[in-house]
């Protein structure tokens, strides 16, 4: 009888996805494991231990709305889908780590639990604002079955794509739920959204007056209070008609899921005046090679334009590095410095000492002098000060951003120039670059579970060929349909995830086409300098060079289709009283537990997701198996024998997986399989 426990443990295999409240659960009973019994918390306990800081009075401060407790249930009821691969619709499905998930964004949350949880470290959301015309899903049955509900919400035309009708509720302004609804809608989401933030992550929403009170309030909930960091106003209109008040800007709140673990400072390379200044300077370089001459050009260069030059409007200078300003980082802040003279190079005096002194040592100041880093003034009365040159400039991140709101329009007609209007309201680009160089780097996962038109993957995308890692996107998008009668559906373009794909696709070419011009001027200036004599500076630019082409062709333009779909197992549907006959047929239909729509390929991915590994694991084919990941995973799914056993166990897998049926009733190679994988220390699980 202990033996058979052990199997019974031994091949269970759960098919759901795990949820929020298990893992506070869990998350509870390591810090407070006094508090369980008979595994759950005990309340009394629970009390006793936190003392007077549990508060079990109604008169607290809470957010609070119809339908907030049902919004939980839906919350808390794990999700038995799956994602499976389309490979057809992806580009470079093997190698990139580009992730496009066709689904409704709650589910897919949920399935992502496992593999993801912890691992984002930005996510960007533009949901739907509620300005009363918006149609979204929302809970808003929750006495109806779960059987009913999954055939609302997965109500399909005869061509079998989502109807609207089935999908979707317009939330109007007349409907007397209508911020609960929007808020039943947003919690649940954002709760998963939260569990798959790294602890040193970060998340943007955009967002309109509509709701931003709100979604504040529901996200100091979530998140913290404590983790609030900004909330950004872009001005995005100019609003000509009549009113009170012209509304011309929308918000991005940003919360973190642990302000204490993000950088206290934020930072950028992204700056379009920067960008200007360093191709001016380039220009004027190439022209003029004395430097009286070089100054005096971009002096008239720069006193026409240095009105529009914010915040750059003092780099007034140029040598033969760049376009620099002059920064008084010389001083030693707010304590004794270092003293010593420096003689001014004219007047062949001492020049005037900050008042703490000087920030560097003697011998780091000579050098610095004698590296042209050091700007003196006309006479020795002035404090010396630190060239900085433009291509250094690093932005900060402001709490206003003022980007025309019709650029994400204009991005997408240079895309699809055969269409007037492929979408409504597209994120433009360059908000989403600022956000996302600011808060994430190389190797990075960036999630968008509200997909849209794709805007999220095009910045990554373009933002990616200034670094040497990559980062990675994951979008998500219901497969929609398209209005009837907008171009995009007469165009070919049925359902909003045709879109997004394309111009993920459009947007990749449009990259690699800048690339590849790129490449072409950097190995000309590798020409040009291969003709010069070799020094140490021209042998390091071309290293230089070299590398930038290098990390160009590596650019990650790919992307991997995934869609939502039921999972390839069946699943144990709760028989309702004691009808016999029903848990009768219900034990027949386990004895396969296979579905009969599963491939290989799809249990493989479905198997992936629930063993908590990323869908860009490495996957290898063998005769009759798959390995995961240098072989810590073994799915064992096409043919069971003792050869295929002995050789599964020789790869000293951490945990392998097989199908049941393939075992075909041989209980002697089933359980030889148990005790040979256990005498390994391989743990083993049958489906």
């Amino acid at each position: 009888m202990i033996f058979r426990l052990e199997l019974e443990d031994i091949i269970n295999m759960e098919g759901t996805s795990l949820t929020p409240q298990q893992e506070k659960i869990n998350a509870l009973r390591e810090v407070l494991p006094e508090v369980f019994s008979e595994g759950k918390i005990d309340w009394e306990k629970l009390k006793a231990t936190l003392g007077e800081n549990i508060n079990f009075s109604n008169e607290r401060y809470v957010l609070n709305w119809a339908g907030k407790s049902d919004a939980f249930k839906v919350l808390q009821t794990p999700s038995s889908k799956t994602l499976i691969p389309a490979k057809d619709e992806s580009i470079n499905f093997d190698e990139t780590e580009n992730i496009f998930i066709e689904g409704e964004n709650l589910e897919v949350l949920k399935v992502l639990q496992k593999s993801y949880f912890g691992k984002v470290k930005m996510i960007y959301i533009d949901p739907p604002y509620n300005t009363g015309n918006d149609s979204f899903i929302y809970p808003d049955k929750f006495s109806e079955s779960k059987a009913d509900y999954e055939k609302r919400v997965g109500d399909k035309d005869e061509e079998g794509f989502l109807t609207k009708d089935g999908m979707f509720r317009k939330n109007s302004k007349e409907n007397g739920q209508y911020h609960s609804n929007w808020l039943n809608m947003m919690m649940p989401r954002l709760y998963l959204a939260k569990n798959l933030m790294r602890q040193d992550g970060v998340i943007f929403v955009s967002i309109d007056d509509n709701e931003v009170h709100n979604l504040r309030l529901l996200m100091n909930e979530i998140f913290g209070e404590e983790n609030f960091v900004g909330n950004i106003i872009w001005k995005n209109v100019t609003d000509n008609n009549p009113t009170n008040i012209a509304i011309e800007h929308e918000y991005v709140i940003c919360f973190a899921k642990n302000k204490n673990n993000i950088e206290p400072i934020w930072k950028s390379k992204i700056s379009d005046v920067k960008d200007l200044l360093i191709q001016v300077g380039e220009n004027l370089i190439s022209r003029f090679k004395d430097p009286i001459e070089l100054q005096e050009q971009y002096s008239k260069w720069f006193r026409e334009n240095k009105n529009q030059l914010w915040p750059l409007e003092n780099y007034k200078f140029i040598d033969t590095h760049g376009i620099y300003s002059g920064e008084r980082g010389v001083h030693n802040p707010g304590k004794e410095g270092y003293r010593y003279d420096i003689i001014h190079p004219v007047t062949k005096k001492a020049c005037k000492q900050p008042l703490m002194g000087y920030r560097f040592p003697e011998d780091t100041m000579k050098k610095m002098i004698d590296d042209g880093k050091i700007i003196f003034g006309d006479d020795e009365d002035k404090l010396v000060e630190i060239k900085v040159y433009a291509k250094d400039y690093l932005q900060k991140l402001s709490s206003i951003l003022q980007i025309d709101g019709r650029t994400g329009a204009n991005e997408l007609k240079a895309l699809f120039p055969e269409m007037k209007k492929v979408f409504t309201n597209p994120k433009t680009i360059k908000m989403l670059e600022e956000l996302i160089s600011f808060s994430s780097d190389g190797k990075d996962i960036i999630l968008d579970f509200f997909g849209g038109s794709g805007s999220t993957a095009h910045a990554v995308m373009k933002l990616n060929k200034e670094i040497e890692i990559p980062r990675q996107y994951i979008l998500v998008q219901l497969p929609e349909q398209s209005d009837a009668k907008s171009e995009s559906y007469n165009s070919g373009y049925p359902l909003i995830t045709d879109i997004t794909k394309e111009r993920i696709r459009r947007s990749a070419n449009k990259i690699k086409a800048e690339i590849d011009t790129e490449i072409i001027k950097l190995q000309s200036e590798i020409q040009k300098l291969q003709g010069e004599l070799p020094t140490e500076e021209t042998l390091n630019k071309i290293s230089n060079l070299r590398s930038q082409i290098s990390n160009l062709k590596s650019q990650d333009l790919g992307f991997k289709v995934m869609k939502l779909e039921e999972s390839n197992f069946k699943q144990w549907q709760q028989i309702e009283g004691h009808d016999v006959k029903a848990l009768a047929e219900q034990i027949k239909l386990f004895v396969d537990p296979v579905s009969e729509s599963a491939t290989i390929e799809n249990m493989v991915y479905e198997l992936l997701l629930k063993s908590g590994k990323d869908l860009n694991s490495t996957i290898r084919q063998k005769e009759g198996y798959f390995t995961i990941n240098d072989n810590e995973l073994v799915f064992i799914l096409e043919k069971a024998n003792q050869d295929i056993l002995d050789e599964v166990i020789s790869l000293k897998p951490i945990k392998v997986i097989a199908l049941d049926r393939l075992f075909k009733g041989n209980d002697q190679l089933k359980t030889n399989a148990v005790l040979q994988m256990r005498d390994a220390g391989v743990e083993f699980k049958t489906i």
